[in-house]
């Protein structure tokens, strides 16, 4: 039996830059229910951002990141008579999103011993030029979907 349609959360445009994408950032970022330290660790990241070379527009290069970072295909395990298959299947856009502030996230804070804000613009810029980690972790889900292309006709 097929799982109920969960409920989508809604999520309010943060105050300075009224875009509802930063908003996700800023929950992805939060633990513990933190969400001051978070937004502070977000606006220092972007201020970062625009405090280096070229000054370039903070929210511009955090929508190219995710850009850069979002998965188009991915592999969902099937079980076909008793044996399992990697399937791939196109993402759709709100778990694109997902895993694109998800893997960011994630690689910014693997760099220790500095400030998470310096590592989360770090991560930001990378992506943005379609270098580091997060952008990584795509091309190897990419390659692991184009792998298992013989099993598409499995898709559900």
């Amino acid at each position: 039996m097929r799982r109920p349609i969960k409920r989508r959360v809604n999520v309010y445009p943060d105050e300075r830059y009224s875009s509802e994408d930063v908003s996700r950032l800023v929950n992805y970022v939060m633990l513990n229910g933190q969400k001051q330290t978070a937004l502070k660790i977000v606006y220092a990241a972007f201020e970062a951002i625009k405090a280096g070379e070229g000054n370039p527009d903070p929210l511009e290069v955090f929508n190219q990141a995710i850009r850069n970072a979002s998965p188009l295909m991915e592999v969902r395990s099937r079980r076909v008579g008793g044996a399992n298959y990697q399937v791939p299947r196109e993402v759709r856009p709100e778990r694109r999103m997902q895993l694109a502030l998800r893997w960011i996230i994630k690689a910014a804070r693997a760099h220790a011993g500095q400030p998470m804000f310096k590592s989360l613009a770090q991560e930001l810029l990378a992506a943005s030029k379609e270098e580091g980690s997060a952008v990584k972790k795509r091309d190897d889900v990419h390659k692991m979907a184009e792998a298992n292309r013989a099993f598409a006709h499995f898709a559900w």
